[in-house]
């Protein structure tokens, strides 16, 4: 009777522990994620990175190209699976991308208004938003001034 037992707790805690693992993977915040990436490309030297295709992704990765922290993105099918490929900007060989902070989160949302957006490193990084207007730079949303929610900086 004991060895019964002991089948169906250990069947009911491998069934428990899949479902934790699955709920963590689909919590998993894409945008982090993103950010991460290319900050270790860029420190590994790489000269692009693939990352799985979103038009979310690819309107941050527009702003990072105007601000040129990115030289190129390109949409690409791989494996029938849209990715993009994104270039990584390096001056005199060190990457334009050494460290990231996501500040808005699933669990907590940052919102800045017009007047406290301010330069980030005194002006050698970069402040994210999400506005009104669409996906803009802290520099952008200050001329069309406009807040919203800060997704991330980096320098």
């Amino acid at each position: 009777m004991k060895e019964c037992c002991r089948g169906f707790v250990n069947l009911l805690g491998n069934l428990l522990v899949s479902f934790v693992l699955i709920r963590i993977i689909r919590v998993m915040d894409s945008i982090s994620n993103m950010l991460i990436v290319m900050k270790n490309g860029s420190l590994a030297g790489k000269e692009s990175v693939f990352l799985p295709y979103s038009k979310l992704k690819n309107a941050i990765l527009e702003c990072l190209k105007k601000e040129g922290y990115v030289s190129n993105i390109e949409k690409k099918v791989k494996k029938d699976q849209p990715v993009l490929e994104i270039e990584l900007t390096y001056i005199d060989q060190k990457p334009k991308i050494t460290e990231v902070e996501r500040l808005s989160k699933q669990s907590r949302r940052v919102y800045f208004g017009m007047k406290d957006i301010r330069p980030v490193r005194n002006g050698s990084g970069l402040l994210v938003l999400s506005t009104p207007k669409g996906i803009l730079s802290g520099n952008e949303a200050r001329r069309e001034q406009v807040g919203g929610e800060a997704l991330f900086r980096l320098w």
